[in-house]
């Protein structure tokens, strides 16, 4: 690249690299594969996980009147069009626990934080971070996690919905603004829910602004995936045809794949992006020549 092409021709050059590297990157991790694996592991998690939520929730009579939003917001982004039929197979699996012993409800503790486990080893591997803080400290972190985390999401579904609720009094002022924020607003959850994950997860200093360009990456394939798995799920009802009462089984499967696959797409660009510039500048260089070779090598 000369100095006398035109600056969006050097731009041009600049992002067919990156992608590259990007593809290159993602092929070298396979995180197609790695994609299955959470996607197993998430199934087997999923109601211990819910229902360890809804209890920690339960515990704030605070949130109580916020737990129906908080149902109908995780439902429909856990399978688009199918969020109403998984709900009633999940509210009969959790009223089931409450007449489990302690032993059965401390095992679905730990299965819910296997599943945190998981995710934060899979996140730091793809960073290639190899130390790791000891198995006790980890644990209580997740645990924190498993604990404050519902209390957050309620505190932000509360917030949004006073936010919603000033907007309507707005409404006759500004026409269109309670619709607009109702439409965005699970684009700023995803935002703010990959934002933190890829932020708070590895185990090193992750530039802020990183993190945030794969959070909007993964937001914007999260929201295009929602669509066009609704427009699947309507238009060719093939696994309903063929699996009849069980196409749940197969459907929650596919839309949990391909999620987990979306959701690692930005964590590996988060991870270039800061492995081609990296915290300081003295090391720009250093990192975006090793970013190429390692790439070239692989």
């Amino acid at each position: 690249m000369t100095s006398a092409e035109p600056l969006w021709q050097q731009h041009l050059e600049t992002s067919k690299r990156v992608l590259t590297l990007y593809l290159q990157r993602c092929q070298q991790d396979q995180i197609n594969v790695v994609a299955g694996y959470l996607a197993y592991i998430s199934l087997l998690s999923l109601v211990p996980l819910i229902a360890v939520m809804f209890s920690v929730m339960g515990a704030f009579p605070m949130f109580t009147e916020w737990r129906g939003e908080l149902e109908a917001f995780i439902y429909a982004n856990v399978v688009p069009s199918k969020g109403d039929e998984l709900r009633l197979y999940i509210a009969g699996f959790v009223e089931n626990i409450g007449r489990m012993t302690a032993v059965g409800i401390g095992a679905l503790v730990v299965v819910a934080l296997m599943l945190i486990h998981n995710i934060d080893k899979t996140i730091n591997k793809i960073w290639r971070i190899e130390k790791r803080p000891r198995l006790i400290i980890s644990f209580s972190i997740y645990w924190m996690l498993l604990t404050f985390g519902p209390i957050l999401l309620g505190a932000s579904i509360a917030v949004s919905s006073y936010l919603l609720t000033l907007s309507a009094y707005a409404e006759d002022y500004t026409p269109g603004l309670s619709s607009l924020l109702l439409a965005l607003t699970p684009f700023f959850f995803s935002v703010a829910a990959f934002y933190l994950l890829y932020l708070l997860v590895p185990n090193t200093k992750v530039k802020y602004r990183h993190a945030l360009g794969g959070a909007v990456l993964a937001s914007l394939l999260f929201e295009l995936l929602k669509k066009g798995f609704a427009l699947y799920i309507t238009y060719f009802p093939s696994y309903q045809t063929i699996y009849g009462a069980l196409a749940l089984v197969p459907i929650l499967f596919l839309w949990v794949y391909l999620v987990w696959l979306l959701v690692l797409a930005g964590v590996e660009f988060t991870a270039l992006l800061q492995q081609l510039y990296p915290l300081n500048s003295s090391e720009q260089q250093q990192q975006r020549e090793g970013a190429v070779n390692e790439c070239e090598n692989s």
